[in-house]
């Protein structure tokens, strides 16, 4: 007789009804454990369900498993504020979510919201560009479209060639390097966007060549003609380069970007920056 009843008394009211059970009755432990196989802005979604679930998405164990694996790291290396890494692992998420100038400002790190990965972007000023000090081939210009409020104006050039580098702890992966550049002058007329093609020439004639080595020895090149419509930002793929799981040192990257057949001149071209991003990130801007 007893083998065909399922429930326990506690699943019954005093009157024999069933307790309907909500999903604040789940307990916490097991939220926090369905959260944290879960993207972070769908745990921030579900955090608004209830008192429960909010207070289930801020175990450390869920936010830890969502940070790179060395963090430490990077907050040393990014924010050089030791105070931070006292904060709950879900403060630390949202911290480096948020745009973290470093290097005299010339770089800003974020993390991916979504996937957490380490993404980087450089400043037209935090790389060597030659001519740059010229006025007659170079300007840097104001800018409200790019993440550092200005972007490196090109007027007119016979040797055009644009380099960086820099070191980073980067997490175990593969990224991808991406120069963004637009043809044309960007303008504010009458309050709309419009752009100057006074100056553009020479982009047609031979390819741009990208390069990009990594002091572990890879390397990868490639050229293409700057075909993207004047007016609009794009995205040119400079390559790709893997990080080891268990690779104790930074990596030191290398990038340029150069189109230095003297045989003619090109123009209009604005550099905004570099961005380095993981693979899965980058695959939004093919």
């Amino acid at each position: 007789m007893g083998a065909n009843f399922s429930g326990s008394a506690s699943d019954f009211n005093g009157d024999g009804s069933a307790v309907k059970l909500r999903l604040g009755d789940i307990p916490e432990s097991c939220v926090a454990l369905v959260l944290s196989y879960l993207d972070p802005p769908e745990i921030c979604c579900l955090a608004r369900t209830n008192r429960a679930f909010r207070s289930a998405s801020s175990a450390d164990f869920i936010w830890e498993s969502k940070l790179p694996q060395n963090f430490r790291d990077i907050v040393e290396r990014v924010l050089e504020n030791p105070k931070v890494l006292s904060l709950e692992k879900k403060d630390i998420y949202a911290r480096l979510c948020r745009p973290n100038p470093f290097d005299g400002g010339a770089k800003k790190f974020w993390l991916d919201k979504k996937t957490g990965g380490v993404c980087i972007s450089i400043s037209s000023k935090g790389l060597s560009i030659t001519g740059i000090e010229d006025r007659r081939y170079w300007n840097h210009i104001p800018s409200e479209e790019s993440r550092f409020h200005t972007v490196a104006y090109l007027y007119q050039i016979w040797w055009f060639e644009v380099n960086g580098e820099f070191e980073f702890p980067f997490p175990a992966g593969t990224y991808s390097v991406f120069f963004r550049v637009q043809l044309g002058r960007p303008l504010r007329r009458y309050g709309r966007r419009v752009y100057n093609p006074e100056h553009i020439h020479g982009w047609d004639i031979k390819p741009v060549r990208f390069q990009l080595t990594t002091s572990d020895g890879q390397r990868s090149s490639m050229q293409c003609h700057l075909e993207n419509s004047p007016g609009c930002w794009a995205n040119y793929h400079a390559g790709d380069f893997a990080v080891r799981a268990h690779t104790d040192s930074p990596t030191k990257i290398k990038f340029s970007m150069t189109q230095i057949d003297c045989t003619h001149t090109k123009g209009g071209l604005c550099l905004d920056s570099v961005l380095v991003c993981p693979s899965s990130v980058g695959k939004s801007f093919a």
